[in-house]
This record gives structure tokens, C-alpha cells and sequence, in this order.
């Protein structure tokens, strides 16, 4: 088995299947590329409710609970403590659905990358999901934030990152997450029919992090005012409410558009009160600035290859991603040509996530999985989906992810894994370390997990060796 067919599926996508190194052999990197063509290049289960059902769903539980309150008010007179307890009976029906919504979303796009034969698309799903992080925190966030991957990124995986960003800045779960929804310009029409009543004002929240984390990056050569003007040029991009404005998702409030020309980078915006034009705009221009061909390029090498990557290879992404304006399918097949993508070395140290996913794939049985366990131990394992804590997302290095205590928990899930696996009828060991590794594991290995006192403890060094713990 060549080692380049191991590199492929691990390096690249979620680790290999049962009997898919047979196939990748045949042409490793045509077999990767092949995954990029892919329509829609990953796909989910799209009977689960939209961001748009999910509004409607909170709206709805709202309703339910004030009118819940009412009764037990009217039910319990003036005793407060009555009226509290009369409350918690009448709302028992009233459950706020945020964290189950959280819990199908999340588990079926894991679900979806264990089972998938193009598991670089979910890789590189999940890369940009991590790019542009939001947290599920608050009811309204709990229930949404999966749905930004499923219905902004998704389908611009593979285009021009010009189209992924404005897809991403104009979608809820991230106007919301950044408090981007009632950004609104001082000078707007809202603040001048708002006299005498409390001010809404300018927040510069979702332009920093589009600046220092999505774009440009920290060194990305902007400034203060840089900041500013770009908050004021996406000023009026909000959210419409159920039941108060008409339709769902994404809605420009031009009354809340700051007006005038503003100058970004050192290039003037012309005013537009009628669209979001002008947000537009600075975001594409901004997609397509040298600097962050740069920055997202390191980070996609990075990612994938080596937490140093070299610079020539940085520089061949740079350029593929200038001549294609952004285009993530062409910079993406780049990085699989070029020869620094194939070193020996499985420099890369496995997060939670694809520790959890490769695991999964390699035994290949997946026909009763428990969602509801897979999601308690993304939690045990410190990476539970959305839950970053910040715009920058889950740390990249395997530094933050190979700590004593870190190292322990993946011990006790790979042996609680190995302990509800059905050796006797099913499960051969030796058969899956030759689907996930063919003749690349080393003889120390090899020999150790041959040599256990049980298959389930040597199911539980396989996971552990130091070849599955790298990619």
C-alpha cells in the first residue's frame, strides 16, 4: 500500500473507511480532487428545521410562556410564591427547544462526516465553520448557530471566498452573534425619528472580527478608522422579526444606514441608502486583498499540512488564490499538487472532533449510532460544537489539545468505544489497523496492539498509537 494513499484520507480528509485505501491507491491525489467537483459538496439532512422554522419555533415558545404566566397570575391571585410554582406547571409544556435544535443540527453534520466518502469536503466544512465561529450561547444562538455552516458556508464551499463572506456576514447567526442586527448609523433616519427617546448606536463588533479574524487577519495592515468605516458601511444589517417585519433572515434597514461616503483601506464607498450595496462592497474588495489570500492560505496549510508551513507553499496558494479571485476549489487543489503536501511526517495532531469522526470511520459499523452519546463526548473530550467561547474559534494547535488530562480522557473514551464494539461477530482489529493504516504503522505498534491481553484493550491502543493520534 503506497504511504501516499495513507496521506490522502488522513491528512486530507477524516481517515480512511473500510476498504477505501484499496480505492485512493489507484490515484491518491486525482481521488481528492475528484471530492472537490462535488454538487453540493456535502449534504445534510435537510428535513431538520431551517434558521427561518427555528425563529418561528422561538417565537412561538415565547407566546407559549407569557401566556402561561398570565394563567398562573390569574390562578395564584397576589401570592408571588404561588404564582411561581403555578407558572412552572403551566410552562411544563412550553419547552424552549434550543438545545434540542442544537443537538440534531450538530449531530447530524457529524453523522453526516462519518458516513461520507468526501470526507475532505467535511474537512474543510468544518475548517471554515472554525473560521467563522459562533457560539451557541443565549436561547436565540443555542438554536441557530449550527445552521450558519448548514445555509452560509455549505454552499459556497468551493467558490469564491468573496460569495462565502458575504453569504456568512448577512446570515443571522452571525449578525446576532456579533450584535451586528441593531447596528444602526448616529446620523441614521431611525436616531433622527427617535429624538427624545434612548439612542441606538453604532457597534463595531462584527467589523473588527471580519478585519482581524476573517480577512485581513491581526497583521493585516488596517487601523481604527478602518474598523469604523466598515461598521458604518454594513450599519442597517439586521434581522427581520417574526411577526413584526415581513419575511425572515437577513433584512437591510435602510433607516438604519449610516449615511455618507466612507473610506476603507484607503478607498472611498460611495453612500447607498437604498440597498446594502455598500457593505457589499468593502466585503468583496476586502475577500480579494492580498492580505487575505495570505492569511486564509496559511491558515488552510496550516490546517491541513503543518503548523509550519513552508513558505513556498504558502506562496503558490497566494498566487492560485489572486489569478482566481478567491476561488477555494482552485487554491484547495494547490495545496493537494504541490509536493510540501506529502511529506512523510504526520505532523498534525488530531482535535476531539477528528479524533471522534476517524475513530468512527475506521470501524465502519456505524448503522446504531447514538447522536446523543456522540455529542457527550465531543463534550467530554473539550471540542462540543459551538461552544468556542470566542469569534476566534477552536485552537488549531496540538498543543492546546494533547495535555496530560486531555490524553487521559481520549484513553477513557477509546476504551469505552472498544468495550461496546461486537468482536466476536463483526469487529477484527487486525483488519481495521490494514483499512486505516495498509502496511504504514510502525512494528512497535503493530506488535503492541497485536500482542494485548484483549481485543478490546487492543482496540483501545490502536486509537491510542501514536499513527491515529497523527495525521
Amino acid at each position: 500500500m503506497a504511504t501516499t494513499s495513507m496521506i490522502a484520507v488522513n491528512r486530507f480528509g477524516y481517515g480512511a473507511k473500510p476498504n477505501e485505501l484499496i480505492l485512493v491507491a489507484q490515484s491518491p491525489k486525482e481521488w481528492l480532487i475528484k471530492q472537490l467537483s462535488q454538487s453540493p459538496p456535502v449534504a445534510f439532512n435537510y428535513s431538520l428545521p431551517s434558521s427561518s422554522d427555528i425563529f418561528i419555533q422561538l417565537h412561538g415558545y415565547r407566546k407559549n410562556k407569557k401566556v402561561a404566566k398570565k394563567i398562573a397570575q390569574e390562578l395564584a391571585g397576589k401570592d408571588f410564591d404561588k404564582q411561581m410554582s403555578m407558572e412552572g406547571v403551566v410552562t411544563k409544556k412550553a419547552r424552549n427547544p434550543a438545545h434540542k435544535l442544537l443537538n440534531q443540527l450538530s449531530s447530524d453534520a457529524i453523522d453526516q462526516a462519518i458516513r461520507s466518502d468526501h470526507s475532505l469536503n467535511w474537512r474543510l466544512l468544518d475548517f471554515f465553520s472554525n473560521h467563522f465561529s459562533v457560539s451557541a450561547s443565549g436561547p436565540v444562538m443555542t438554536a441557530i448557530a449550527p445552521t450558519l455552516e448548514r445555509e452560509a458556508i455549505a454552499p459556497n464551499l468551493l467558490g469564491n471566498f468573496e460569495d462565502l463572506l458575504l453569504s456568512v456576514c448577512q446570515h443571522p447567526a452571525m449578525l446576532i452573534y456579533l450584535n451586528n442586527e441593531r447596528s444602526f448609523g448616529t446620523n441614521s433616519q431611525i436616531n433622527k425619528n427617535g429624538r427624545g427617546k434612548k439612542k441606538v448606536g453604532l457597534n463595531e463588533n462584527l467589523a473588527r472580527e471580519i478585519l482581524e479574524l476573517h480577512t485581513l487577519g491581526v497583521n493585516g495592515g488596517y487601523q481604527q478608522q478602518d474598523v469604523t468605516a466598515l461598521a458604518k458601511g454594513i450599519t442597517g444589517w439586521s434581522v427581520a422579526r417574526i411577526g413584526r417585519d415581513e419575511g425572515s433572515g437577513f433584512l437591510y434597514r435602510a433607516n438604519g444606514h449610516e449615511p455618507g461616503s466612507f473610506t476603507l483601506l484607503g478607498k472611498s464607498y460611495k453612500k447607498s441608502r437604498k440597498n446594502a450595496k455598500q457593505g457589499e462592497m468593502m466585503l468583496r474588495d476586502l475577500a480579494n486583498h492580498p492580505a487575505t489570500a495570505r492569511h486564509i492560505s496559511f491558515k488552510l496549510a496550516y490546517h491541513f499540512i503543518s503548523e509550519q508551513p513552508p513558505e513556498s507553499l504558502i506562496n503558490k496558494m497566494v498566487k492560485r488564490w489572486l489569478a482566481t479571485k478567491g476561488n477555494i476549489r482552485e487554491v484547495m487543489i494547490t495545496l493537494i499538487n504541490a509536493e510540501e503536501s506529502w511529506h512523510a511526517d504526520s505532523q498534525k495532531f488530531k482535535t476531539p472532533r477528528e479524533f471522534v469522526i476517524s475513530s468512527l470511520r475506521s470501524i465502519g459499523d456505524n448503522k446504531k449510532l447514538n447522536l446523543r452519546q456522540l455529542m457527550k463526548s465531543l463534550s467530554a473530550l473539550g471540542q462540543k460544537p459551538f461552544s468556542a467561547g470566542s469569534p476566534a474559534g477552536f485552537s488549531d494547535s496540538g498543543n492546546d489539545w494533547n495535555g496530560g488530562s486531555a490524553i487521559m480522557a481520549r484513553i477513557n473514551w477509546s476504551a469505552a468505544l472498544s468495550s461496546k464494539l461486537s468482536f466476536k461477530h463483526t469487529v477484527n482489529v487486525e483488519t481495521i489497523m490494514s483499512n486505516s493504516f495498509g502496511k504504514n504503522i510502525s512494528e512497535l505498534s503493530y506488535n503492541t496492539i497485536l500482542r494485548a491481553e484483549s481485543k478490546e484493550q487492543a482496540m483501545t491502543l490502536l486509537l491510542m498509537s501514536p499513527e491515529f493520534q497523527r495525521r
